[in-house]
């Protein structure tokens, strides 16, 4: 069943107050449509992403009220887009392979509509419906992939069970959803994978920007490259978030953290970027354990990196008058959205 449950876990609720909608009997005409799916039985490590998408949802100091401006991007997403949340696919506790063909299920539908479908994890192991879904929607091999982690997630599917966290992106590029060189990772750092997989990884051409390069040459320049290669013979790209992409420091709620990643603050410039130089087919924000935050951190973040993703569609899709954005550009010059709203009054 793909009805509408609202919020899974915690309660009923809708990102930021959007309108809800219904995926068996859609009425409306959606440009964004947001499910969540709280899954945690594929993780390797800390549960508790199954309340990840509540989490999400919910994590802001202003008023839910279905308006966000940006100021860096001078546009509102949530009202120049038309954004809806579908609430939670239903996601069985222990029963993984139902929770992967639910969601597949679920993402199938929203592209069916024409919609760009945004998935609150949930770990990662629903990369694989997410990203299967959207390929087969634009057609098998013509969605480039943009993948923030610090972690790889390629790992051999014959070393234990068929799905997890651990393992989506070598499925996916196995399957031939998506082409390995058109998968683009950026923030891998740490002591996995082992030279086994990194030589499989080698031997698809994917492009894996580990942190020491990132570092080196400058976040800017990997994105630069990275988003050139992304558009080259594809329909456009799904970008994947992991939240342990960024340094535990910044995003402690999360199930495996890895010291030394990005700062929250690159990864929401880069995400920005991603979507407003890209055509963006899909979005997940995955990897947000909220058992494990602290002060809402991850939660905040992860919220954050969702509205950064849709300002940056809604800006990209706002620039046909041939004029660009300049993030040099000061603030009171930046340009107003067409329908202006309140986000309420915040105190410091």
């Amino acid at each position: 069943m793909l009805n509408n449950l609202g919020s899974y876990y915690g309660p009923d609720i809708t990102f930021l107050g959007v309108e809800p909608l219904d995926l068996q009997q859609p009425q409306e005409n959606p440009d964004v449509v947001i499910l969540g799916a709280p899954l945690d039985c594929g993780t390797s490590h800390r549960p508790g992403t199954r309340f990840g998408p509540a989490a999400i949802r919910q994590s802001c100091y202003l008023p839910h009220n279905g308006i966000r401006r940006s100021l860096a991007l001078g546009v509102d997403p949530l009202t120049e887009l038309r954004v809806y949340d579908a609430g939670d696919v239903p996601c069985q506790p222990g029963d993984l392979a139902r929770s992967i063909r639910r969601i597949e299920g679920a993402v199938r539908r929203v592209t069916a509509l024409g919609a760009i479908p945004v998935i609150l994890g949930g770990d990662h192991t629903i990369a694989l419906p997410d990203m299967r879904a959207v390929a087969s929607h634009h057609g098998f091999g013509r969605v480039a992939v943009v993948h923030f982690d610090a972690h790889a997630d390629t790992g051999d599917i014959e070393d234990g069970p068929l799905y997890g966290h651990g393992k989506p992106m070598r499925q996916l590029i196995e399957c031939g959803a998506v082409r390995g060189d058109r998968f683009l990772q950026i923030g891998l750092r740490g002591y996995y994978p082992e030279p086994e997989t990194l030589a499989w990884m080698a031997d698809q051409g994917m492009r894996s920007y580990e942190m020491s390069e990132v570092t080196s040459r400058g976040l800017d320049a990997c994105l630069d490259e990275a988003l050139a290669l992304a558009q080259d013979d594809c329909e456009g790209v799904f970008l994947s978030v992991d939240v342990d992409v960024v340094d535990p420091g910044h995003a402690p709620g999360t199930g495996t953290p890895e010291p030394g990643g990005l700062t929250s603050r690159q990864l929401l410039d880069a995400v920005r970027r991603v979507a407003y130089e890209t055509p963006v087919l899909g979005v997940e924000v995955v990897e947000v354990s909220p058992p494990y935050d602290h002060s809402e951190i991850t939660a905040y973040l992860g919220n954050r990196v969702v509205l950064e993703a849709l300002a940056g569609i809604a800006r990209r899709r706002d620039a046909t008058d041939g004029t660009s954005w300049d993030p040099r550009t000061p603030l009171l010059e930046r340009p107003l959205p067409p329908h202006p709203g309140t986000t309420g009054e915040a105190h410091d």
